[in-house]
């Protein structure tokens, strides 16, 4: 899922920014030497912007390929009886759990910071960890995946359509020519040629997931003067998340199903413990981390581009672990996906 980051394109501060000696900055201090080397020769600002995409972009592409084996982890719990709504619940639940530790080790003496953060980090696990897989799950029971999931990613032009519309950053022709060529990418990788109507209920609800997409990028990208950890957001998500989640299961707003039998998981029965710590370390606690790390360095435009790539590693994950071989159209699919991203990696300069 899933996984815009800020409000505008927020990466802190500009890289040719000087700081007052007289005013302490603890959270720019790691950059100290980058600082420095601007102040010495301002034509360094370009290098260190550069080694911040690059850094966003490697995050980035883990966020993705981490993000893609979630649907080897879920449908093996599928397959075992779990309803995706309890797959989700025990995804985040227990990503909440295994991200505590390092949470509250760095929350020591900034419970403050929490605070201030705390409407943020409800906002984040309500739209980005809960309404958006419950947008994408609802949405596939009612209408293909490859459509549901084609609406779902209409989220990054969203954040395009935000940028320009608030923060009057009209797009230009690369992001234009990116986006189509991205989308259009999808709709190969995704093969929509398959049968199976479209039902209105289902859009409203892959809509639901492409708006939270949206809002999940753009708060993953939101920095400010003392950003809140990564570890620290995902773990306030998390909760959040789960808390949204258990109520939607409970209230019967979707249906909440768990089974504690063995699962097939690369054609071998294991234990249902497996696929789910796969689900909540690497596809959520790791992947969310890792993609507001990527945000906050890339902004919500070109992060939510680079994101798409989860569709790409998905699909090689299937195709490795679960022999699903993919199509030629689906490779030319994925080759348009990477082009979109590079038009838009060099509109962003």
């Amino acid at each position: 899922m899933t996984g815009a980051r800020a409000l505008g394109d927020g990466t802190g501060p500009a890289a040719g920014s000087t700081l007052k000696p007289s005013i302490p900055q603890p959270a720019v201090v790691a950059d100290a030497d980058a600082l420095d080397a601007v102040a010495r020769d301002p034509g360094a600002a370009g290098g260190v912007a550069d080694r911040r995409r690059g850094a966003g972009l490697a995050l980035g592409l883990m966020s993705a390929a981490a993000f893609g084996t979630s649907g080897t982890f879920g449908t093996s719990l599928i397959g075992a009886g779990w309803s995706p709504d309890g797959a989700v619940l025990a995804r985040v639940s227990v990503a909440a759990l295994v991200l505590t530790g390092p949470a509250l080790v760095q929350l020591r003496g900034r419970w403050a910071l929490l605070r201030r953060w705390g409407w943020r980090t409800a906002a984040y696990g309500f739209f980005g960890v809960a309404a958006c897989q419950l947008g994408y799950f609802n949405a596939i029971a009612r209408m293909p995946v490859g459509i549901a999931l084609l609406i779902e990613y209409m989220g990054v032009l969203l954040v395009v359509g935000w940028l320009w519309l608030r923060h009057g950053q009209r797009p230009r022709p690369l992001t234009i020519g990116g986006g189509a060529a991205a989308l259009g990418g999808l709709a190969l990788m995704l093969d929509l040629s398959g049968r199976g109507g479209v039902n209105p209920v289902g859009v409203l609800w892959a809509l639901l997931a492409a708006v939270s997409m949206a809002i999940y990028f753009f708060l993953s990208a939101s920095a400010g003067s003392e950003p809140l950890p990564p570890v620290i957001f995902t773990w306030g998500g998390m909760v959040a998340g789960s808390v949204v989640l258990a109520v939607s299961g409970l209230t019967g707003l979707v249906p909440l199903a768990v089974s504690g039998t063995d699962v097939t998981l690369l054609s071998h029965q294991v234990s249902w413990v497996i696929p789910v710590l796969g689900l909540s370390v690497v596809a959520a606690a790791f992947a969310y981390v890792t993609g507001i790390g990527a945000a906050r360095r890339l902004g919500a435009k070109l992060g939510s581009f680079v994101a798409m790539a989860e569709v790409l590693f998905a699909t090689a994950f299937a195709w490795v672990l679960l022999r699903q071989v993919p199509s030629g159209m689906q490779f030319l699919g994925g080759a348009f996906i990477l082009l979109g991203v590079i038009l838009v990696r060099l509109d962003e300069g």
